[in-house]
């Protein structure tokens, strides 16, 4: 799973996407599928991309949440890397079937 396929899936679902990084700061996908890191106030000194391989749970939340609140949002939900992997491939398997049709 890459970033681009997390941006995506952010767009489709009106979502965002949070997820902490190693470091301790935190990455959120916005539903326009923009990765901010909002404490980060320079020049990153890593690479996201790589960064988002180490993460092994993720928090999907409405778009209607935002801006971020302290407390989880109600119809928030905890995700690991597989069930997110599996909700990025679904919507991708779903257009290919369509497209052979």
């Amino acid at each position: 799973m890459k970033l681009a396929d997390l941006r995506k899936l952010s767009i489709r679902q009106n979502l965002n996407i949070r997820f902490p990084l190693p470091n301790g700061l935190e990455c959120v996908i916005s539903e326009h599928g923009v990765a901010q890191i909002p404490a980060l106030r320079r020049a990153p000194d890593f690479n996201l991309e790589q960064e988002l391989a180490s993460v092994a749970e993720f928090i999907l939340e409405p778009a209607a949440c935002s801006p971020p609140q302290k407390k989880p949002p109600e119809g928030y939900r905890r995700v690991g890397r597989a069930e997110l992997d599996s909700l990025v491939a679904a919507p991708a398997a779903a257009s290919n079937a369509a497209e052979d049709e």
